[in-house]
């Protein structure tokens, strides 16, 4: 079939497969029993993939990610329970944000538009501030691309015998994490990333014992995490109207996700497709934000040409016409774009998104190679 849209080079909404996009087109009933089924099966699958069945539970939530992130923290975050948030970009900020509107209290550790929070800074501020209860992290900062070191952080919080919470919400899938082995409190995602499902619910899947306890937290009546997983085990059904297809979507995409060889077979494309696009990259003269050693599997960061025919909207709209979508930057330490690895990518793809890189320069009078300015020495990749 020919592939009239453009591919999404994003770290989601992603281009999906066709299989995935076909089991849509069937109506389901909201409280009918084999929609019922789905959702069980949904949340068995995640359970399983996470390492937590016998531990964890897993609650879908409607809406983007971040709904299900602003549900995780209302719920099992206490009122007055002060929390660590690690912040490497906006995403980590955005978690800050969460707990201002919340009026729960936090400190932050920030370090800024792309350096990883480290496990013995965490550490010490445990030690500083004992009236923190919970660290939470940004499992892939889709805003630099940083892959965070969350077992280093998680052992800082198990031997401080805190509680952590990890957006994953652009890793989980295709990053291992066993929720029990880390350990981890809580994870969020969504089913538009690394399961290659479409946009619409996303999901926590939280310790047993800590959402027991959370009864009466939440902010919110349609966010209320602790009400839905207790009315979901009672009937099977969603309090409120789910986002069927989505649903029916999702499912397939999981199937999907098994067949490809699970989260070991997702990584090992994901990885392919960020390396051959970033030798391909490199060979036209960018550059990348990150060292290699942080750059994550789900998008990377690369630095603009230092020129002014180069104009990102123009950029854009050149590789658009050539059938593909990029993301703007999100840095306020130099200007940049982001190109992601997830979703239906093979080496085809990432091939002509290379030459339509390359293209797109030459239609707006850049040289090849580009010129790219390297940013100040405290960067990555000289750390």
């Amino acid at each position: 079939m020919i592939q009239k849209d453009p591919y999404l080079l994003t770290p989601g909404p992603l281009t999906t497969s066709l299989s995935v996009k076909q089991a849509m087109l069937r109506d389901w009933g909201s409280w009918d029993g084999d929609f019922n089924g789905l959702t069980a099966e949904v949340c068995e699958r995640l359970l399983e993939v996470a390492g937590g069945r016998n531990s964890h539970v897993c609650v879908p939530m409607q809406g983007s990610g971040t709904f299900a992130v602003e549900a995780t923290l209302g719920t099992v975050i206490p009122p007055t329970s002060t929390t660590l948030v690690l912040m490497n970009g906006a995403y980590g900020q955005r978690i800050g944000k969460i707990l201002d509107t919340l009026g729960r209290p936090y400190l932050a550790i920030d370090k800024g538009d792309y350096h990883p929070p480290r496990g013995d800074e965490v550490a010490v501020a445990l030690q500083e501030h004992p009236e923190i209860e919970q660290v939470v992290v940004v499992h892939c900062e889709t805003s630099s691309g940083i892959l965070n070191p969350i077992e280093e952080i998680a052992e800082a919080c198990r031997k401080a015998r805190k509680r952590l919470i990890i957006d994953s919400m652009s890793a989980f899938g295709a990053l291992p994490i066993n929720v029990v082995e880390l350990p981890c409190a809580a994870l969020v995602s969504s089913a538009n990333k690394c399961f290659e499902g479409v946009p619409g619910f996303g999901f926590a899947i939280v310790e047993r014992e800590l959402l027991s306890a959370s009864a009466g937290q939440c902010h919110s009546l349609s966010l209320d995490l602790h009400d839905q997983w207790k009315y979901m085990e009672k009937t099977g059904q969603w309090r409120y109207t789910p986002p069927t297809h989505v649903v029916a979507a999702f499912l397939q995409a999981m199937r999907e996700h098994e067949a490809e060889g699970g989260v070991d077979g997702r990584l090992a494309r994901y990885s392919r497709n960020r390396d051959r696009l970033v030798a391909g990259l490199r060979d036209i003269g960018f550059r990348t934000l990150l060292a290699d050693e942080w750059l994550s599997p789900i998008i990377t960061t690369f630095l603009s040409p230092n020129s002014p025919a180069f104009e990102f909207r123009r950029f854009y709209d050149a590789i658009k016409a050539r059938g593909f979508l990029i993301y703007p930057g999100k840095l306020t330490v130099a200007d940049s774009f982001r190109v992601g690895c997830i979703g239906q990518l093979h080496d085809e793809q990432i091939d002509a998104v290379i030459t339509a890189v390359a293209e797109a320069c030459q239609e707006l009078g850049l040289s090849i190679p580009v010129a790219v300015p390297a940013l100040a020495p405290d960067n990555l990749e000289t750390v």
